[in-house]
């Protein structure tokens, strides 16, 4: 069945995210003291009484004539999110009263012709409730006090909201499937987002030279063939220690639950740097978590140097030198060059990460490791390995029924680690290695 949306909007700093939180039931948006910490569009599934329907937080829109960078591009998304909605909720600051940047807004939902419902939101005090007759004047309907931070009378507005969506409607068989969740992650200001809106086709994501311009995880399915993809844009991770403010925290926060939900991490690197410790780190972050991984080397048109593509090269060996497995793409998220081939390499990490081993095949890999004589001894006591088997996918995991699991050490993971990949298509995928004894 289709899912309306409802927008959520209004000018900056008016509670819009903290709304979004209590209609869904879930901390998902952002909340900050300051201004106008929501830039893209973040869409949160929920539902009231039965009715299921897909609310969309938005940026504040503010005057055309702000000085703020990012301004004309959030009142943008903003738009877009009115367009494309079925409901919008106007949020207004009780406390501060009426502004000029509420009638522009106001302007913008009128126009939208779209049902629509004025929110006199911070009204915690009832005394307080008088002053919400002065938004009469935007035009855009009867006022309501509600208080975000509280729940007083979110209930009564979706109650409201829920009566006026359209009505429901099936949709036809689903031909697709399940969807494959990518999480586009990486250090600040590597060209994650302008990679994101290049494979979706659209300006989706806000994207500047600013680093840090993504705060929130911006996800949006899109259909390729017979697949659908999550795209998840997830803000720039930094250092620990590089983290000074509470949105940029959250920000990390949020990248790394998207990283938990993803089936394939793919890692974008700044080409015209080279693989750095910290892409190293989000690298380790995403194949701890099972993800399979995909790494783009982005902006390789900077790279027009024989040396410059060495020094990448190398960084790429020594950097990723655990991760050898990993496909990497040369691309330019700003051209296009070989963007193409990221949601190929995507899908192919998956399958792999889905993939399962027949019993027989593992233990003809393993007769033949056995006749190499290669093992691992100490003193009087030498290892066996008698059989195994796969117990589980996503990732492949393995389990070595032997004699002393004990006894093996890193470099014996590795060498079998080596002896699979060159049997069986792993491509992408980790793998986990287990050694049980046989009794």
């Amino acid at each position: 069945m289709t899912k309306p949306i409802v927008a959520v909007v209004g000018r900056p700093n008016v509670g819009k995210s903290t709304l979004v939180n209590r209609l869904a039931e879930r901390r998902e948006a952002i909340v900050h003291e300051s201004r106008g910490v929501t830039r893209d569009r973040s869409y949160h599934e929920t539902d009231w009484n039965g009715r299921e329907f897909v609310l969309v937080d938005t940026g504040g829109i503010e005057s055309i004539h702000s000085k703020d960078t990012f301004a004309p591009r959030i009142r943008e998304q903003a738009l877009m999110a009115c367009e494309e909605a079925d409901v919008i909720i106007f949020v207004v600051d009780g406390m501060v009263g009426l502004t000029d940047e509420d009638e522009e807004v106001a302007r913008v939902v009128r126009r939208s012709k779209k049902p629509s419902f004025l929110v006199v939101n911070k009204m915690d005090d009832p005394e307080r409730e008088l002053a919400v007759w002065d938004f009469y004047s935007l035009g855009v309907g009867e006022p309501r006090p509600l208080s975000a931070g509280h729940g007083h009378g979110t209930g009564d507005l979706l109650d409201d909201v829920v009566a006026v969506l359209p009505p429901e409607t099936e949709e036809p068989e689903d031909l697709y499937g399940d969807v494959l969740n990518v999480a586009i992650i990486g250090r600040p200001n590597v060209g994650k987002s302008s990679l994101t809106n290049r494979l979706v086709g659209n300006e989706r994501s806000i994207v500047s030279d600013v680093a840090g311009t993504t705060r929130d995880a911006v996800d949006v399915v899109i259909e390729r063939g017979d697949t659908r993809f999550r795209l998840v844009d997830t803000a720039g991770m930094r250092k620990k220690s590089q983290v000074h403010e509470d949105v940029e925290y959250y920000s990390m926060v949020r990248g790394l639950m998207a990283m938990d939900k993803a089936d394939v991490c793919l890692l974008v690197v700044d080409s015209s740097v080279g693989v750095t410790e910290q892409d190293q780190k989000l690298a380790v972050m995403a194949i701890e978590r099972g993800c399979a991984l995909v790494v783009c080397l982005n902006k390789w048109d900077l790279v027009d140097t024989e040396q410059k593509r060495d020094d990448v090269e190398m960084s790429l060996a020594r950097r990723m030198s655990f991760a050898t497995w990993a496909p990497v793409i040369r691309i330019s998220a700003l051209t296009g060059r070989s963007c193409v081939r990221v949601l190929d390499a995507a899908q192919k990490a998956a399958a792999a990460r889905a993939s399962r081993v027949q019993t027989a095949k593992l233990n003809a890999l393993l007769d033949e490791i056995r006749q190499s004589g290669h093992t691992v001894t100490q003193r009087n006591r030498r290892l066996k390995l008698n059989y195994a088997t796969q117990p589980s996918a996503c990732p492949p995991t393995f389990a070595f029924f032997c004699n002393a699991p004990d006894l093996v050490d890193d470099n014996y993971e590795r060498f079998l680690e080596n002896r699979l990949r060159e049997r069986i298509d792993l491509v992408g995928t980790p793998i986990r290695l287990k050694f049980r004894r046989k009794d």
